[in-house]
């Protein structure tokens, strides 16, 4: 049972959060279930959604390893809904089950990733299970392989979406 019941779609009224719910359902990630609970405070959840989709679509790191990256980190937060859901438009890219479990196994070894794909899955992994590796050095290494605009894409993005998959995981769903 979750803690936070999401409104009803006839509940929500404001068309600008309609529309980002339905740009979500689109997209696969979120579905309309987390936007719902949100929709509580739709000026808050409409920054919240265009941030998600901004980040998540947008920008010059591939989106199906940012999708790679999202699953990873909802595993690591051990949440179930973000975990099960999948970008409606990696998979229309050729994203495949096979890589997201390469991504979220031992990437390191994977012929599967470049060496700048794992330097991503490495940054969301470093990120959260040992953030004092994250330092000059770090950085330095993935400038070898990302501008630091792409560098700036890929944390904020890590931050808002395992930080997201945490909340969601507290609710319950």
């Amino acid at each position: 049972m979750p803690c936070i019941e999401p409104l009803a779609p006839g509940e929500i009224r404001d068309p600008e959060l309609q529309a980002l719910i339905e740009r979500c359902e689109r997209l696969g990630v979120p579905d309309s279930l987390f936007p719902r609970i949100l929709a509580r405070m739709p000026d808050f959840a409409k920054a919240l959604l265009r941030a998600m989709l901004i980040s998540h679509t947008e920008g010059n790191v591939g989106h199906k390893l940012k999708e790679i990256v999202r699953v990873q980190l909802a595993r690591r937060a051990g949440d179930p809904y973000f975990t099960r859901l999948r970008s409606a438009k990696a998979i229309a890219d050729g994203l495949d089950e096979a890589a997201i479990a390469a991504g979220c196994d031992d990437y390191e070894r994977s012929p599967r990733f470049s060496e700048a794909e794992k330097w991503a899955l490495r940054y969301a992994d470093q990120m959260y299970l040992n953030p004092a590796s994250v330092d000059a050095a770090f950085y330095a290494g993935m400038k070898h392989h990302y501008s630091e605009a792409q560098i700036m894409e890929l944390g904020a993005f890590i931050a808002l979406h395992y930080g997201m998959q945490v909340f969601m995981r507290t609710l319950g769903n």
